[in-house]
């Protein structure tokens, strides 16, 4: 049981501190949790013991979240601190990560949001403290912008590394524009990727800022760690470990089918489901197993159908759900589904999968 992280829940209603104490109980590092109804409540509980991490509401009466969280970053620095609130505003978000916090998330709602949020938690929790940038304790700038965009945020990252600035335009989730030193778009993007320490500010969004990448951000994530991963391992190999040439790819470069495919804007995830096994290729997807099951089992009834009914072979399902716009399309049997953005219209998703098709069986 010592061995057992401790989180502090901050929230002036009783009946919602009980419902996410029931929700974080289910967490499979089974944390103990404490709850507080007012600010001077909490900091006497992390006063008496230790704590791994504090979720706390802002609109309190007496003392707010974010008094409670300047009392906390100055008495508690290595203290992982997480706003759950139901006050959407940017200042409010711009404010708590300026002080530090390491997740600001908004009430969940739906089970979506339920899910996202227990695995916020979970991840935090499973992290360790050393490195990072400061301003989200212990995570690396991929996770920093894998929240902005899983939040459907519209911001401005602005990174310092020592001297050097950069900075990344998010627009509703997506990211649009990058820049540091000469470089811009998705140069700018890679290069700031390969920084493994720094300081952040989340600042508001500029509306009139004109989009130069049109890749999804997965796709923009991914080409950057391979390229970061394949520059550091030819030279190991070689038994010399040495950092790639200034604005230089890394040679040999292979990148993977799927990969290519997710580069359409837009694209959240890709799976490649063959025939006859229970093996198949994905990239992007957080649940890929539950994915490809679904694939399965509805291109196989789809096929069941259209021979009953004469229909000839199976080519394109889509469907659109709460969390994506779904399509799927099949050759010799293989079968390979693309989820879109929600946000994203039907007639783009359609004319977005044409494409993705068209490359595919080149």
């Amino acid at each position: 049981m010592s061995g057992q992280h401790k989180i502090l829940l901050l929230d002036d209603d009783q009946d919602l501190l009980e419902l996410y104490r029931e929700m974080l109980g289910r967490l499979p590092s089974r944390p103990l949790i404490y709850v507080a109804t007012s600010g001077a409540r909490a900091i006497s509980l992390l006063e008496s013991e230790p704590f791994a991490l504090l979720i706390s509401d802002l609109n309190m009466p007496r003392m707010d979240g974010l008094q409670v969280l300047t009392i906390v970053r100055r008495k508690f620095p290595h203290l992982r601190t997480a706003v759950m609130t139901s006050v959407v505003d940017a200042q409010f978000r711009a404010r708590a990560y300026a002080m530090g916090v390491d997740l600001f998330l908004e009430k969940p709602n739906t089970s979506q949001e339920v899910n996202f949020f227990m695995d916020c938690i979970e991840s935090l929790l499973g992290r360790e403290v050393d490195g990072g940038f400061r301003g989200v304790q212990s995570k690396s700038l991929v996770d920093i912008i894998q929240l902005e965009c899983l939040s459907q945020s519209s911001s401005l990252l602005k990174i310092t590394n020592g001297p050097v600035v950069g900075k990344i335009w998010f627009q509703n989730g997506e990211v649009i524009d990058a820049e540091t030193q000469d470089l811009k778009a998705e140069e700018a993007f890679r290069k700031i990727l390969s920084w493994r320490t720094g300081a952040f500010e989340i600042l508001p969004p500029e509306p009139m800022r004109t989009r130069t990448i049109f890749s999804s951000y997965q796709g923009l994530l991914l080409e950057t760690a391979q390229a970061l991963d394949e520059a550091l391992a030819a030279p190991e190999m070689a038994g010399e470990l040495t950092p790639p040439e200034e604005g230089g790819e890394p040679p040999g470069q292979a990148e993977s089918p799927l990969a290519r495919l997710a580069k359409f804007s837009g694209v959240e995830f890709v799976i490649k489901v063959p025939p006859d096994t229970l093996e198949f290729e994905c990239w992007g997807a957080e649940n890929p197993d539950r994915i490809a099951s679904w694939v399965r089992q509805s291109a196989q009834r789809f096929r069941t159908l259209g021979d009953h009914l004469q229909a000839g072979q199976l080519n394109r399902l889509e469907g659109t759900g709460p969390q994506w716009s779904l399509a799927l399309a099949s050759r010799e049997g293989t079968d390979l589904c693309v989820g879109f953005s929600r946000s994203m219209s039907q007639e783009l998703a359609r004319e977005t999968m044409s494409k993705i098709v068209t490359r595919w069986v080149s």
